[in-house]
C-alpha cells in the first residue's frame, strides 16, 4: 500500500523520515519514555462522545456534506496533525508513528481521538494499520509467521488464536482496524507479496483466513480482507512500469470460471462477518480494481457485503482519467467508501463535495458510504467508549509468555521436510553441530517485510525476537547437543546446519527475475556458506529462511536434508524443536515448489502442493 510515483528507495526514505517526524505532530512520546499524562486538554472530560446511543442513521442526518465528505478520506498519520483532526475529524488515520510499545501507541492513537471527539463533526475516528503477522510495529509485540508459514501449517483452530491474540496486542494499542488477512491466491512465486498469501488452494485460504477473521472480530476488531480482488493472480511482466515493478500492481486475464472461484473467497469472508475489504492495486482483464464498479456493486448487492470498502495506498491515483478530479469521483462512483489518499485526503475530500454539488456524485452514494463507515465505528463501540476506557483484554501487556507459546506452535508446525537423506534428521543426542550461514542470527531475514517497517525493519535486532542461532543452542542444550559457531572449530562438528535466507522485502521491492537462493533477493552470504558447508565434508542440513519457494536445484545435491523454514516471525527456537525431535515435521508445501522459471511458466512443479516428509 505505497505511493504510486516515487521511486522505491526514495518513497521508503521519505516515509521513514516523515514517520520519524512524528507523523507531523509535535508530541510523538519517547518509545523508550514512560507514558507522558495530558493535562492540556481539560475539555475533554466525557468518556463517551455525543453521539453515545444514537443510530448511525441518526448520526449520519446530523453531518453536512461537508463532515460526510471527511468520514471518506484517511490521511497517513505523518501527514496530518491535531489541528487538523480538529477541524476537519477525518473518518481515520493509517499507518505508524515509529516503533512504540503498547503505551506509548495508546498515547498516540488517543491524542488524535480527543481532537476527534472535539470537534464540530464530533464523530470518533478509526486508526488502521497493517498488522499482517501480529501487531508488528509495537515493540515486544509477538510477531507470528508471516501467511505462507500459516499455509504450512494449515491449522485453523491455531489461526483463530492468532486472530485473538493479534486483536488482544492491538487493543492494547487502541487500534481497532487491522488491513489483514490477505486472501490472495499465490500463483507466480516471483510475485514479491508470495509470503502475504496463504498458498494456492483456494479452499485452504477460505479455511484460514476466516478462521483468523472471526478470530479477530470476536475479540473485537474490525478486520479487512484483501486485496480485491486476483491480486496474486496476476501476469509476469505486468506490474507498474513507473514503479520498477515486475508484477505487483499488474493485470490478471482470467476467464469466467476462474473469477467465480476467487469471489468464493471473499463470499466466505462475508459469510464470516468482515467488516472491511480492500480493493487491489491490480487490474483484471485491463480495468483497475480501482474503478471496476461491476465487481465492487457485485460484493455489495449479491454478495451481501454490509462493511465498508477502502482504497489502497493512494492507488485512486493509479485509475485511468487524467485528472485527480475525475480519478477520485470515478472511485467514488465505483463504489469505493473510504479512500486512503495519504497525502492528498484534504484535496480528496474538497473534490467530493465539489462533485456532490456539481452533480458528478449522487449525495446518496455519499450516504450509502459514510452509514457503511458508520456502522462499523457503532459495532466497534467508538461512540460509546472512544478512548476505550472500558476495553477489555486477556492480556495486559503485549508479548506474554502465553502467546509466544501459541506463535513457537506455529513455527513448529510450519517446518516443512524436503529431504531427509540417512535420517540426519533430528539431530541425535551428544553429537555436535555447526550452525553457519547468514540467516541464522538474522532478525530480519527471519521477520521478513512488514516487521517494524514496511520494507524491512531498520533495527538488525528486534525486540522480543529469539534468533535461530539462539533458539538452536537453546534447544539442543537439552538434548546433549554441542553447538559449534567458531568456525575454527567447524573440523570437530558430526553435522552442520547450514542456514540460508532472503533479505527481507515488501510489496513490488520482491518481485523477482531470478528466483535463486543466491540470486537477486538471497543474503549476500549465501553463495559463499554453500561453498564454505561444502568444502568441510561433513553431512549438511540446509534451513531455508524465504518468503517463497526459492530456486535450490544447483546445490541441493550437496545437502543430505533439506528444511523450508519460511518466515517464522520471533519465536526461533520453534524451528529448533521440530530439529531436534522434540516436535515432527507436520508441514506441508503451501504451493507447488517449481525448480526454475520454465517450471513456473508450464505450471510443472519440482515438488506438488501438500509435499511434506515426516520422521
Amino acid at each position: 500500500m505505497k505511493m504510486k510515483k516515487l521511486l522505491c528507495i526514495l518513497l521508503s526514505t521519505v516515509i521513514t523520515a516523515g514517520m520519524l517526524a512524528g507523523c507531523g505532530k509535535a508530541n510523538v512520546p519517547d518509545p523508550e519514555a514512560g507514558v507522558a499524562t495530558d493535562t492540556t486538554d481539560a475539555a475533554i472530560t466525557a468518556d463517551a462522545s455525543k453521539y453515545a446511543g444514537q443510530t448511525p442513521e441518526e448520526i449520519l442526518a446530523q453531518l453536512s456534506l461537508d463532515q460526510k465528505a471527511a468520514q471518506m478520506v484517511q490521511p497517513a498519520c505523518y501527514s496530518v496533525d491535531e489541528q487538523g483532526m480538529l477541524t476537519y475529524d477525518y473518518g481515520s488515520i493509517l499507518s505508524k508513528a515509529e516503533t512504540l510499545d503498547y503505551k506509548n501507541w495508546q498515547q498516540y492513537v488517543d491524542d488524535f481521538q480527543k481532537a476527534a471527539v472535539k470537534s464540530d463533526s464530533g464523530v470518533p475516528y478509526l486508526y488502521g494499520q497493517d498488522d499482517v503477522h501480529g501487531v508488528n510495529y509495537c515493540l515486544d509485540a509477538v510477531i507470528f509467521p508471516h501467511n505462507i508459514g500459516m499455509g504450512a501449517a494449515n491449522d485453523e483452530e491455531l489461526m483463530y488464536q492468532v486472530g485473538q491474540i493479534t486483536a488482544d496486542e492491538a487493543k492494547l494499542c487502541h487500534m481497532l482496524w487491522n488491513f489483514s488477512p490477505c486472501v490472495a491466491q499465490s500463483v507466480d512465486p516471483r510475485w514479491g507479496r508470495t509470503y502475504e498469501s496463504y498458498g494456492s488452494d483456494l479452499e485452504m485460504i477460505k479455511r484460514l483466513s476466516t478462521a483468523y477473521t472471526k478470530g479477530q472480530q470476536d475479540a473485537g476488531i474490525a478486520a479487512c480482507a484483501k486485496h480485491f480482488f486476483a491480486d496474486g493472480n496476476i501476469s509476469y511482466g505486468t506490474g507498474e512500469k513507473q514503479l520498477g515493478s515486475i508484477m505487483d500492481r499488474g493485470d490478471s486475464s482470467l476467464s469466467d470460471d476462474e473469477i467465480k472461484e476467487l469471489l468464493s473467497v471473499y463470499q466466505a469472508q462475508i459469510d464470516a462477518g468482515v467488516k472491511t475489504i480492500m480493493i487491489s492495486h491490480s487490474s483484471l482483464n485491463g480495468v483497475k480494481m480501482h474503478e471496476n464498479k461491476k465487481y465492487i456493486d457485485i460484493l455489495k448487492n449479491d454478495m451481501g457485503f454490509e462493511g465498508f470498502i477502502v482504497s489502497d495506498w493512494d492507488s485512486v491515483k493509479n485509475t485511468s482519467p487524467t485528472t485527480y478530479d475525475q480519478q477520485v469521483i470515478t472511485s467514488v462512483n465505483a463504489g469505493i467508501d473510504m479512500l486512503m489518499e495519504v497525502d492528498t485526503f484534504e484535496h480528496a475530500r474538497k473534490i467530493i463535495v465539489k462533485a456532490v454539488n456539481d452533480g458528478d456524485i449522487k449525495e446518496e452514494r455519499i450516504d450509502d458510504a459514510v452509514l457503511r463507515i458508520l456502522k462499523v465505528k457503532k459495532d466497534l463501540g467508538l461512540f460509546e467508549d472512544p478512548f476505550l476506557k472500558n476495553m477489555e483484554t486477556t492480556k495486559s501487556e503485549t508479548g506474554s509468555a502465553e502467546y509466544r507459546q501459541v506463535a513457537e506452535k506455529l513455527v513448529e508446525e510450519s517446518q516443512v521436510l524436503i529431504k531427509n537423506d540417512n535420517n540426519i534428521l533430528p539431530f541425535k543426542e551428544g553429537s555436535s553441530v555447526y550452525i553457519m550461514g547468514p540467516a541464522m542470527d538474522n532478525h530480519v531475514s527471519q521477520c521478513g517485510g512488514w516487521t517494524m517497517d514496511w520494507n524491512k525493519s531498520t533495527r538488525a535486532k528486534i525486540p522480543g525476537v529469539t534468533s535461530i542461532k539462539q533458539g538452536f543452542e537453546d534447544v539442543a542444550s537439552a538434548h546433549n547437543i554441542t553447538v559449534i559457531t567458531d568456525e575454527k572449530d567447524a573440523a570437530n562438528a558430526d553435522a552442520i546446519l547450514l542456514v540460508l535466507g532472503e533479505d527481507a522485502y515488501a510489496e513490488w521491492n520482491g518481485d523477482a527475475e531470478n528466483m535463486d537462493i543466491c540470486g537477486e533477493h538471497g543474503l549476500k552470504g549465501n553463495k559463499a556458506a554453500i561453498e564454505q558447508a561444502k568444502e568441510l565434508g561433513k553431512p549438511i542440513v540446509c534451513l531455508v529462511i524465504a518468503g517463497r519457494n526459492v530456486f535450490i536445484k544447483d546445490y541441493i545435491d550437496q545437502w543430505d536434508g533439506v528444511v523450508m523454514g519460511y518466515l517464522p516471525g520471533s519465536e526461533g527456537q520453534g524451528v529448533a524443536k521440530v530439529l531436534c525431535g522434540d516436535a515432527d515435521f507436520t508441514g506441508k508445501l503451501p504451493s507447488p515448489w517449481y525448480a526454475d522459471d520454465e517450471g513456473i511458466e508450464t505450471q510443472t512443479p519440482w515438488l506438488e502442493y501438500g509435499y511434506g516428509l515426516t520422521y
